[in-house]
């Protein structure tokens, strides 16, 4: 009736909580989206800058081989792996990117792991933050490595004398080679999951730490290794299969990659109804529009990725390189192994447990057993006590 207030119906209890757990919902379906996609901003900038300062400054330059020249078989096998994967790169851009936005109108899951697995390939030479720990045959083509541009670096590295990384095998290897790991390692979890139905997702995750941890081995110890591709000078012999060779390879370094890979391929295996991670969640409540949404989901997919690499990989590795065995002579008479960091002609001992871990720029022990003082450095001299008159 006109002139009369309207009367409402005051909401039931049971409504009210219905009310509050939606808006509980949203609110906490909002965030993890919006705190991964930041968290994987702040990564790929950080990236960038260290890439930049990289390619403009004066670390950008070739790691000469040295002496040793490879075997002739050697450097065939690496030429033909390097072909095969710089050949497979586009192949995989349109598999995984390209053919889904032409039959979908959108960037997968897929897609956004193409590009984030790529990007990963910036952590490759964290392993040797605190002491040279691997070493890539400098014979492929490389321009060093941004590793004395990252922030707090320690280990030693200089111009044409440092970690050389094989830029046309390794950019794109990270990229597809990673994500066909993954996919391969999903796979495995549905097999897994069909033949014990009860099986629980830890229980999934263990086999397929299991998987990584073997297919590592035959990937690493049995194939890239041998071929020359690189070397891990620093391992510990007694937990090291082919301790003593060029190719030894750490059992350890499996147990890293696998909880790597373990978080990948859990990453991808357990999503929702509509196909989403556990990142993504949230992702209905960005603003802004597709493109922004998208964007949104890939740098928390990013980020994901990142942080699998770093805590299941480049965190324990420190400890294994800051226990490190003395390098092989095997690898120590390879020249195109040594990069200029350590050995003959460098005037620098190569790492070993007799002595101090030194930071890039500190004083080292010479060949002659005598301390080498850093550049435009002086040694510090004790202070006496002061005892008074």
């Amino acid at each position: 009736m006109s002139g009369q207030p309207e009367k409402t119906t005051k909401p039931t209890l049971a409504e009210s909580l219905d009310t509050a757990s939606l808006g509980a919902e949203v609110q906490s379906t909002t965030k993890p989206v919006r705190i991964w996609a930041v968290i994987g901003a702040a990564i790929l900038l950080f990236q960038l800058y260290v890439w930049i300062r990289w390619i403009t400054g004066p670390h950008f330059a070739r790691v000469p081989t040295g002496p040793s020249d490879p075997p002739t078989l050697m450097k065939a096998i690496l030429i033909t792996w390097t072909g095969v994967i710089l050949i497979g790169l586009p192949a995989g851009v349109y598999f995984f990117i390209v053919r889904p936005w032409r039959r979908e109108r959108r960037i997968t899951l897929d897609g956004m792991l193409l590009v984030s697995c790529g990007l990963l390939f910036f952590q490759d030479p964290f392993l040797d933050y605190f002491n040279t720990w691997c070493t890539y045959n400098s014979w492929l083509w490389n321009m060093g490595s941004w590793t004395q541009d990252i922030p707090g670096w320690q280990s030693f590295g200089e111009p044409r004398h440092m970690l050389a990384e094989p830029l046309l095998m390794n950019a794109p290897g990270y990229s597809y080679g990673v994500l066909l790991c993954t996919i391969l390692g999903c796979w495995v979890m549905r097999r897994a999951k069909a033949r014990w139905p009860k099986i629980s997702n830890v229980g999934l995750i263990g086999v397929l730490v299991a998987w990584s941890f073997f297919f590592d081995l035959v990937i690493e110890g049995l194939f890239l290794m041998p071929m020359g591709l690189f070397t891990y000078p620093g391992a510990i012999r007694s937990l090291t299969i082919n301790a003593g060779h060029y190719y030894q390879w750490p059992v350890y370094e499996g147990l890293m990659w696998g909880g790597v890979q373990a978080g990948l391929c859990a990453l991808r295996y357990f999503t929702d109804d509509r196909g989403r991670t556990f990142v993504e969640r949230g992702l209905d409540r960005v603003r802004g529009g597709f493109v922004r949404q998208q964007f949104t989901r890939f740098l928390a997919v990013f980020a994901a990725c990142s942080v699998f690499f770093f805590v299941f990989y480049n965190v324990p590795v420190q400890w294994f390189a800051m226990h490190a065995d003395p390098w092989p002579a095997d690898i120590q008479k390879r020249s195109y192994f040594m990069s200029g960091i350590c050995g003959e002609g460098t005037g620098r001992l190569c790492p070993d447990p007799a002595l101090p871990t030194t930071r890039d720029g500190s004083a080292t022990i010479g060949p002659d057993g005598k301390v080498v003082p850093p550049k435009d450095k002086e040694l510090p001299t004790i202070v006496p006590f002061d005892r008074g008159r």
